[in-house]
């Protein structure tokens, strides 16, 4: 999926849409303890949607827009909060509309969509069965070039390890260092805060893409 965006095959991005969500039922359980957990669904789960509308864009988010909600009375959610749907506008125009939620049965859904086509990914987030699908306009013709695209199953946090020990070995950052998780948490309380305020958050641009990541892994 990022290959595609980054080598516009469905043309440039212009709307992202993602959605992680899935049913905490236990009041006990350690997601919905704010000590334990931090916080709700937005920093476990929203999290994937918000890095990955950066990295599909390679941009960083010029504002943001929140709005949590959280079931009253419903123990589970006395902590933390339930559910966080929030915008973000890029540089390029492009945008991302994420939903993240701890009270719906599991989706994990993401597609971009671009003047050419679109491409799809439903599971798009866990670790297993992923499936991609594209859909593109056929020059001159009214008919849709629809594929599936599927790649191996593969042991992300082997591949994960292997890339640490690579870095270690070669003296080099990682292609996730500390400061790409900082910039999503400066992002996830920007969210929060316009969440809090009931208003659009305006960030300072950042130059350049993929400008908090390391060099990508090596490929094996």
């Amino acid at each position: 999926m990022i290959r595609l965006c980054r080598a516009k095959e469905i043309g440039p991005i212009k709307t992202i849409t993602a959605v992680n969500a899935q049913h905490q039922g236990d009041p006990n359980q350690w997601r919905l303890k704010k000590a334990l957990a931090g916080g709700g669904a937005l920093p476990d789960i929203g999290i994937y949607c918000l890095n990955a509308a950066r990295y599909l864009t390679g941009e960083e988010p010029i504002e943001v827009l929140g709005s949590a909600y959280s079931t009253p009375d419903d123990p589970r959610f006395r902590e933390v909060d339930e559910t966080v749907d929030f915008f973000l506008r890029f540089p390029s125009g492009a945008r991302a509309v994420c939903s993240t939620s701890y009270s719906c049965h599991q989706s994990k859904r993401l597609r971009v969509m671009g003047p050419e086509g679109w491409a799809d990914m439903d599971p798009a987030f866990p670790y297993q069965g992923l499936r991609m699908r594209v859909s593109r306009k056929m020059q001159g013709s009214p008919i849709e070039d629809a594929s599936e695209r599927k790649l191996p199953e593969k042991n992300h946090f082997a591949l994960e390890m292997d890339h640490f020990a690579q870095c270690v070995r070669q003296d080099r950052p990682p292609h996730t260092p500390g400061e790409e998780g900082l910039q999503d948490m400066r992002l996830i309380e920007a969210i929060y805060t316009s969440a809090r305020e009931g208003r659009p958050v305006k960030l300072e641009p950042v130059a350049g893409l993929d400008a908090f990541r390391g060099p990508p892994p090596d490929k094996g």
